[in-house]
């Protein structure tokens, strides 16, 4: 899975990095948020994790701009920020968790793993033709 992660915060960003690589993700690192909407622009990330407390443009709006143009992307916040305001807000801004530094590798990658599985777009059974026994059913016809 292509994965975007936007992080000021350089440890924190090339942890995350080399957590989500070794457990088989493709990464999308950017520092700012400015930066993280030109690579979620050009390489469609199919899950954003992303700091709220960011330059340029912060988690927040980043949010607001990824929902503008695809309302299905898995979006997780990691942040400090974690007031119940804080953490209402950010999921009224359209994201799917709002996970609080610190945390650990195995909850991260949990998380991720749990949401990208809901995310899952359902495949039609258009064609699809059940026989049991004398009984067929043609679930297109």
């Amino acid at each position: 899975m292509k994965i975007l992660i936007a992080e000021d915060h350089q440890p924190i960003r090339e942890g995350l990095q080399e957590l989500l690589q070794t457990a088989g993700h493709e990464c999308l690192a950017a520092s700012n948020g400015g930066e993280a909407w030109v690579l979620f622009q050009r390489h469609a990330p199919e899950f954003c994790l992303l700091d709220v407390m960011m330059s340029e443009m912060d988690g927040l709006e980043l949010c607001r701009q990824i929902r503008r143009v695809n309302e299905r992307v898995p979006i997780v916040f990691l942040t400090a920020k974690g007031a119940e305001l804080d953490r209402v807000l950010g999921l009224e801004m359209g994201a799917d968790d709002y996970i609080l530094k610190p945390f650990s590798s195995r909850e991260v990658l949990v998380r991720i793993k749990r949401i990208a599985f809901r995310c899952e777009p359902v495949v039609p059974l258009a064609n699809t033709v059940f026989r049991l026994h004398d009984l067929v059913v043609d679930v297109a016809a």
